[in-house]
């Protein structure tokens, strides 16, 4: 039972993580991005920015940018949205609740924050174009 891994032990995992994120949030864009004519005037507006242009932020950050992790392309720029979105889900939407309604955002930050720290893994995009 030992503490060390080898680095292709952390490539698949880094794989996996990001195949398990991207996919799961792009889900949540994927139905913004369909139901993009009824949420337009229920949506938050973030920043003043008007409830059609806040959800257009945001399925750009769910649907598109999940579609860069699962890809493994531009990886950590495209963490950043995600974060965003996120954060803003948990404060404006789910008033700071962290460990309740908010606890889905809460653990998606927690991850991104994760991927844009340590970055996409060897078996990516990114690492392909690195080369």
């Amino acid at each position: 039972m030992s503490a060390n891994y080898s680095a292709g032990a952390f490539n698949a995992a880094m794989l996996i993580f990001r195949l398990g994120l991207g996919i799961l949030m792009m889900h949540h864009g994927y139905q913004k991005l369909i139901g993009f004519g009824t949420m337009k005037g229920q949506f938050v507006s973030f920043l003043g920015l008007g409830p059609s242009f806040s959800l257009a932020l945001d399925i750009f950050a769910e649907f598109f940018c999940s579609l860069f992790l699962i890809l493994g392309l531009f990886t950590r720029l495209a963490t950043i949205p995600l974060i965003i979105a996120m954060t803003v889900a948990l404060v404006q939407v789910h008033g700071g609740d962290y460990f309740g309604k908010g606890e889905p955002a809460t653990h998606f930050i927690i991850c991104y924050i994760v991927l844009l720290l340590v970055g996409p893994g060897r078996v990516s995009v990114d690492s392909m174009v690195g080369k």
